[in-house]
């Protein structure tokens, strides 16, 4: 090494022996510290500039990151690491620790309470409720079809030549008897505490005498009355008839009182000639028996089309009834029959 250095020329190994002695002097000094810590200051300053800032910005925005970012996204290296990263004993003991954490389960609680969360599960179970109300009331609406030919046909009456958006009466029939069967449920439970409070009292458990017998059938017809001419004055439809799809065709909300009250009146008289009066039904152009005609309100069907859940849109828009619904909030409107003009109401008596 040292017959290297003597080979090279005198200016050289003097430069040389200056750079040395002067390195020895700025470390016996400090001076090499205090240039290095300027430097170093000097850099963070300028890291921490505005043009700095604004460059970084720019780079990022610019579509070198982006392709830089979607090439690596589409790299089999890529995909394989992220997939042996999720499969990883660290990812699932991290998951565990998550969902065990109390800021989770408070999280699920918030969830679950939420007004949206509770009107989905309500709206599905009446999906489902309507789902079978519109798979009976189709069936029901074939069925009245075919009796009225096959009554018609017993009896040499011309067939009807055009279809009818009056109900028939297997519609009503049915209608009739899912409403006597909540009458009737209601009335037992009614019954039940009225015995166990007379038992309590009296002490008598021997059975029911016929004054209790008859003040419970007088109770069960007044309870049943007062179900009909309340669903028909309130909603123009009962539960049952609701269910079915059929209703009232009257304007407003539903029958005043007085017209309600003629209409349950004309069920009596129809009913006491051996149900003679409800033949209009399969007879009549307009299927009206006699109470229909004592009450002035035909029974007419419903729409019976599904509508959409309001989240059944993938796009973040609101499926169209729902969306009229809500534009509409102000100005609601009942469904249109088939044929008939539009009413808020809907249902009908059992007749």
């Amino acid at each position: 090494m040292a017959e290297g250095s003597d080979q090279l020329p005198f200016s050289v190994r003097l430069l040389g022996a200056g750079v040395r002695g002067a390195r020895s002097v700025t470390r016996a000094a400090g001076i090499d510290r205090a240039v290095e810590s300027a430097a170093e200051e000097a850099m963070v300053a300028a890291v921490e500039s505005e043009a700095v800032e604004r460059a970084i910005a720019r780079v990022l925005k610019g579509p070198v990151v982006e392709e830089a970012m979607n090439s690596a996204l589409e790299s089999d290296a890529i995909k394989r690491a992220l997939v042996e990263a999720l499969d990883s004993e660290l990812v699932d003991d991290v998951w565990r620790r998550l969902l065990a954490s109390d800021e989770v389960q408070r999280l699920v609680e918030r969830i679950a309470e939420a007004p949206e969360i509770r009107a989905a599960i309500s709206a599905q179970s009446m999906g489902l409720i309507e789902d079978v109300g519109h798979t009976i009331g189709n069936g029901t609406r074939r069925a009245d079809s075919g009796v009225e030919r096959v009554v018609r046909r017993l009896f040499f009456r011309r067939r009807r030549s055009e279809p009818t958006d009056r109900a028939g009466l297997v519609s009503r029939g049915v209608a009739f008897g899912l409403d006597v069967l909540i009458v009737n449920l209601g009335f037992s439970g009614l019954a039940a505490i009225v015995a166990l409070i007379a038992s309590a009292f009296t002490g008598n458990g021997k059975g029911v005498s016929d004054l209790a017998l008859a003040i419970g059938t007088a109770a069960w017809f007044a309870l049943g009355a007062s179900y009909l001419v309340g669903f028909w004055s309130l909603a123009g439809q009962t539960p049952g008839m609701r269910f079915l799809g059929i209703r009232l065709d009257v304007a407003g909300r539903g029958l005043s009182l007085g017209r309600s009250l003629r209409r349950l009146a004309g069920m009596v008289l129809a009913a006491i000639p051996f149900g003679l009066g409800y033949l209009g039904i399969l007879f009549d152009e307009r299927r009206r028996a006699w109470d229909d005609r004592m009450g002035r309100a035909d029974v007419v069907y419903e729409g019976n089309e599904r509508r959409a859940a309001p989240w059944s849109r993938l796009d973040g828009t609101l499926a169209e009834p729902a969306a009229a619904a809500v534009a509409g909030a102000k100005t609601t409107k009942a469904p249109e029959s088939r044929g008939l003009q539009p009413h808020r109401v809907a249902g009908s008596s059992p007749s």
